[in-house]
């Protein structure tokens, strides 16, 4: 694809560019760059949140009857590279904006669109993912959280969800559950939406090494959801959490806002010490990361060709999300060498060393995507399972009796 601004890109780039400098007074915030989650600060990135939104900075490719600018994948990269250029952050409700807003467009109902993206877009209510649990992390589709249906329409929800982003200040969330056990386990699953405030929710922190909790646990005891709550067909849901992984993933790897990660961010830190430039060892381990994310860079290239193409990006995304933190981390192991334990005060770069390795498990495991791209790309035979075609409600029966053999 041509690298270089069309005029009808470069006139919007210029649009951006001007808004932001005349607004980016308004921006919360964070020296340091890294996430400070006081109560203050969620304030304030809601508020810019919000900003963005009238400025038309977000929801860049959302159908414009939803609130969003029906705009192309083109014009959402222009934006995001010139957040970065302005030095201000992005959204902060990505996971929903990013994620799950995609998904209620594609699979919710006229009212659920109607009713949850506007919000959504003004981070007015922030949005969490209810996906994994404490026994089904990358076996997504062996979760045991249950969903029963009244004969009004209602439904009852008990289980325990865990990893999820954001929950402690999320208005509402997108949940996965098991609402036909006598099915295999990927055809019995509904998507759901579920007030985060809903009575028998929640929701408890989980504390990285950091210091930090970005993550929770969240507990259901018997939580009543409205008729409609479901968001796609009923034992549909597979379909629909494959929607927001595909998101998800693209998000994750990619880079989110800024369009990908780049090496020159951890290039600076380098060149401030004289003696770890001269490093011939330095210098190796810094080239191969460099050519990582340069080759992310070229990667986010195909994945936009895709995009414009009308097409849809294959499982080969998931490589992008496992480079990205792959080399992230290298980089951040490589400051840590080089510059000596000074590197990681909390100043500098300790809190995203700390936290990098826990976004390995996000959207999915590094040894569960391998294994989709080396199946669904290379064409590699799949590993043996144990679980197909078998109803989830014998599985474990099923697995014992594996277990007893061996």
């Amino acid at each position: 694809m041509d690298l270089n601004d069309t005029p009808e890109l470069a006139a919007y780039r210029a649009t951006v560019r001007a808004w932001l400098e005349a607004n980016q007074g308004r921006a919360p915030e964070n020296p340091g760059g890294q996430q400070e989650e006081t109560p203050e600060y969620i304030a304030g990135r809601r508020a810019w949140q919000a900003e963005l939104t009238k400025g038309g900075l977000n929801g860049i490719t959302w159908p414009a009857e939803y609130g969003g600018q029906g705009l192309g994948p083109l014009h959402q990269v222009v934006a995001n590279q010139e957040i970065g250029r302005a030095g201000v952050p992005g959204i902060l409700d990505i996971i929903g904006v990013g994620m799950l807003g995609p998904t209620l467009i594609a699979h919710g109902s006229e009212e659920q669109k109607h009713r949850y993206l506007g919000p959504m877009l003004t981070a007015d209510e922030v949005w969490c993912q209810l996906f994994s649990e404490p026994a089904a992390g990358s076996d997504l589709a062996g979760i045991q959280t249950r969903a029963k249906q009244a004969s009004d329409g209602s439904w009852r929800l008990t289980g325990q969800k865990v990893w999820t982003t954001n929950a402690q200040f999320a208005a509402q969330g997108l949940l996965l559950a098991r609402t036909d056990a006598d099915v295999p386990k990927h055809k019995g699953l509904t998507m759901f939406v579920i007030p985060m405030d809903a009575e028998g929710v929640t929701v408890r922190p989980l504390r990285q090494i950091s210091g930090d909790a970005h993550f929770n646990e969240v507990f259901l005891d018997d939580v009543h959801l409205a008729p409609a709550s479901e968001v796609g067909p009923v034992d549909g849901g597979w379909g629909v959490a494959l929607t927001t992984l595909l998101f998800e993933r693209i998000t994750i790897g990619l880079g989110g806002e800024g369009f990908g990660w780049r090496a020159d961010r951890f290039a600076h830190a380098l060149i401030e010490d004289e003696a770890a430039t001269l490093d011939p060892q330095v210098r190796h381990r810094f080239g191969e990361i460099a050519t990582d994310f340069l080759a992310l860079r070229f990667t986010g290239y195909r994945t936009l060709t895709t995009l414009m193409k009308g097409g849809v990006p294959g499982p080969e995304g998931g490589m992008a999300k496992v480079t990205t933190i792959r080399a992230a981390i290298d980089a951040g192991e490589l400051l840590a060498d080089a510059l000596g334990p000074d590197a990681l005060e909390e100043d500098g770069w300790g809190k995203l060393v700390s936290d990098l390795p826990g976004l390995k498990s996000a959207g999915g495991t590094e040894e569960i995507l391998r294994n989709l791209v080396g199946e669904r790309v290379l064409g590699l035979p799949p590993e043996p399972r144990l679980d197909k075609g078998v109803p989830f409600s014998e599985l474990r029966a099923k697995e014992r009796a594996a277990a007893g053999a061996s």
